[in-house]
């Protein structure tokens, strides 16, 4: 059934909300926090009594010191795409988690340089400037230590919001990678003057087992696995084809595809090993569920990299890392389900449509677009919906251009007993937020509201 429904009126935004929390985060921040206790632990077992100005200041360094060398491991685990925290509490919660830890480290960093700069100064009795350059240039492993601090500002101020988006994701991306380099640079510093560390095997024990924790999840994650994967099923690009305005479907070959174990609404990192192209990895969703020897992705032209895959020629060799996301069928606790998409944000909910085990008039799939000419994969979701007996629903601008909005009102007309529907929701920032609000306000459980969204 497909239905093209009118303008609403405009919706509440109601700021301060929180949404999309879950418990499989709960064990990790528990972690997490344990192990600055344990940070925190060791220092004041290595604190004795504080004598003044320089006392205070030089103390309160080595504990930003202490927590910003911690928080460096943390934002390497991060990085390391683990498939459990992947998939079970989701990508882009995980890419929150380490934007938040990225700017706490930057603050404790530049705290850790202030504050040891200053407490030494007032020890030594000359200017701050002076001291900077003593501790630089004359105490061990202080070079290495500078440029890795330089790195992570540089890596610190292009992750603004602000300044990324006047920048090449390309750029950006590579800029990020020296973040690795930037924590390898800064380790031996820590080990070599911190005075937590120089004294105690122990603690240098816990550290270095820390570090080299951090580091084997990126190895076999990041570098391991994608390989094993790619050798595996050497994947190809087989055609790219039209959707809608300025969206194209590329269909990828390869080798026993159906052991990816990629799942209906999830996503992988694509490389495309070709000129200007296979320098970055881009997030693009499965559009259509792995089957023999084919896989697909709809990607939307909105930038260089995107708007290039519509150009791929045949036989473009691929490099795949993943399967990464959590907006899948685990997340569903009720019978009745509705999916709402925005955009390209079609293309996972394209898959669970198909899949989502329902019973005829319990899933509903709700399509936002700006026009009829602009719902990629119509055609498809007609089909599937008349195959299933599910209901799809368009909701399009006024012939005006007046755009169309989700409210409470219109999701309660659509689904009187929407309170009792799970809820998938995959678009634009701007719509997820607006149509969030909007499933809040019908009295849709937070906990029942699944989203993901590739939005840094």
């Amino acid at each position: 059934m497909a239905t093209v429904t009118d303008r609403p009126p405009p919706a509440r935004h109601r700021a301060g909300t929180t949404p999309w929390r879950g418990s499989p985060a709960a064990p990790l921040i528990v972690a997490a926090w344990a192990g600055g206790l344990a940070v925190l632990a060791l220092w004041w077992r290595d604190t004795g009594a504080v004598v003044g100005a320089a006392g205070w200041l030089t103390g309160a360094g080595r504990i930003t010191g202490l927590l910003c060398g911690y928080m460096c491991a943390l934002l390497v685990v991060m990085m390391a795409r683990v498939p459990w925290m992947e998939s079970r509490v989701g990508s882009d919660r995980v890419t929150r988690w380490h934007a938040s830890a990225g700017r706490w480290t930057i603050g404790l960093l530049v705290a850790h340089v202030l504050l040891i700069v200053l407490g030494y100064a007032a020890q030594a009795r000359v200017g701050p400037l002076r001291e900077l350059g003593t501790v630089v240039f004359d105490l061990p492993e202080m070079v290495k230590a500078t440029a890795a601090a330089v790195i992570l500002l540089a890596v610190g101020y292009a992750s603004v919001r602000a300044v990324r988006r006047r920048m090449r994701y390309e750029t950006w991306y590579h800029l990020h990678l020296l973040t690795y380099a930037a924590v390898f640079l800064a380790f031996s510093h820590q080990l070599a003057i911190g005075a937590d560390f120089v004294g105690s095997p122990p603690a240098r024990a816990a550290w270095y087992a820390l570090y080299v924790f951090a580091g084997c999840l990126v190895l076999w994650f990041r570098v391991l696995t994608p390989l094993r994967l790619n050798l595996r099923h050497r994947i190809r690009v087989e055609a790219a084809v039209p959707e809608a305005p300025g969206v194209y479907s590329v269909w990828l070959r390869g080798h026993h595809l159906e052991r990816l174990g990629a799942r209906p609404g999830q996503f992988l990192r694509w490389r495309f090993l070709t000129s200007g192209m296979w320098t970055a990895s881009h997030p693009y969703s499965l559009s259509a569920v792995p089957r023999g020897g084919l896989m697909r992705i709809t990607v939307k032209a909105l930038g260089d990299h995107s708007a290039a895959v519509a150009a791929l020629p045949r036989g473009t060799r691929v490099w795949a890392e993943g399967p990464y996301g959590a907006l899948t069928a685990d997340r569903r606790r009720r019978r009745k389900v509705l999916l709402i998409a925005g955009g390209t944000g079609i293309t996972p909910l394209r898959t669970l449509f198909e899949t989502l085990p329902a019973a005829p008039g319990d899933l509903t799939l709700l399509y936002r677009a700006r026009t009829a000419q602009e719902l990629a994969l119509r055609g498809e979701l007609e089909a599937i919906a008349a195959g299933r007996g599910a209901r799809l629903v368009y909701l399009l601008n006024d012939p005006d251009g007046t755009r169309a909005r989700i409210t409470a009102d219109r999701l309660r007309t659509l689904l009187p007993d929407i309170d009792r529907h799970d809820v998938y929701l995959c678009g634009p920032p701007g719509l997820a937020l607006a149509a969030y609000d909007a499933l809040r306000d019908a009295g849709v459980p937070a906990a029942r509201i699944h989203h993901e969204s590739f939005e840094l």
